[in-house]
């Protein structure tokens, strides 16, 4: 049963509490200040324009444009510096209980998140995970623009197809498998496996929980 079972986690709310991407975000703001600016108009651009491509909002608000002219190679270097010195001492010491605990069982432990592949690999690499799914391009070379066209993007139902890929390639039974998450998001992807945990929940997330019977935790 071992060999079986994974435990696929969220990021940002979950194992982290704090935004890794927001963090990014600012750090390189704070180096290059007339990207405040820049990002706010390439966001705000990127966001109208999904809306008007009948995107949800949900879906429209993250477009990419706070990074746009940003380069992958500047994005790895601060993510890895800012995994270690920064979002380090924002990862709870229940989440790094639970994932000694996983370990421990013989599970593989996977990282499913919406943040930017540069930030997603840096904390995964931190957390000791086994494999990484952010978002990004297969070949990341150049400056970003702002849109994540042939991105691979695990976010909402995005993150379904990612685990489950991740459980067939592996032999995983799902029904074994672990999922974590700590917004409804995340309940898609956590509906794939047999044990779903809620993580700080929010509300929306908390109430589907509540009638789903699934565990609730809170980490500190």
């Amino acid at each position: 049963m071992e060999g079986e079972v994974a435990a696929y986690f969220d990021l940002d709310g979950t194992l982290l509490n704090a935004s890794s991407e927001k963090t990014l975000t600012a750090h390189l703001a704070k180096r290059r200040p007339w990207r405040i600016p820049w990002g706010a108009f390439a966001w705000t651009s990127g966001f109208l324009a999904n809306l008007l491509r009948g995107r949800a909002v949900y879906d429209a608000a993250r477009n990419r444009g706070h990074l746009s002219l940003a380069s992958w190679e500047v994005l790895e270097t601060y993510s890895a510096h800012l995994a270690s010195n920064v979002l380090k001492q924002h990862v709870s010491q229940q989440a790094w209980d639970r994932l000694d605990w996983h370990r421990k069982q013989g599970h593989r432990l996977v990282l499913v998140t919406a943040t930017v592949a540069p930030m997603a690999e840096a904390m995964g690499t931190l957390l000791g995970m086994d494999e990484i799914y952010g978002c990004g391009p297969e070949v990341r070379r150049g400056r970003l623009t702002g849109s994540e066209r042939g991105w691979s993007v695990p976010r909402r139902k995005g993150k379904v197809p990612v685990v489950a890929d991740d459980a067939e390639r592996n032999g995983h039974d799902l029904g074994a498998c672990y999922a974590y998450g700590n917004t409804h998001a995340d309940s898609w992807f956590m509906r794939t496996c047999g044990h779903p945990v809620a993580i700080n929940p929010e509300r929306p997330l908390r109430e589907l929980a509540v009638e789903e019977h699934w565990k609730i935790e809170e980490w500190i």
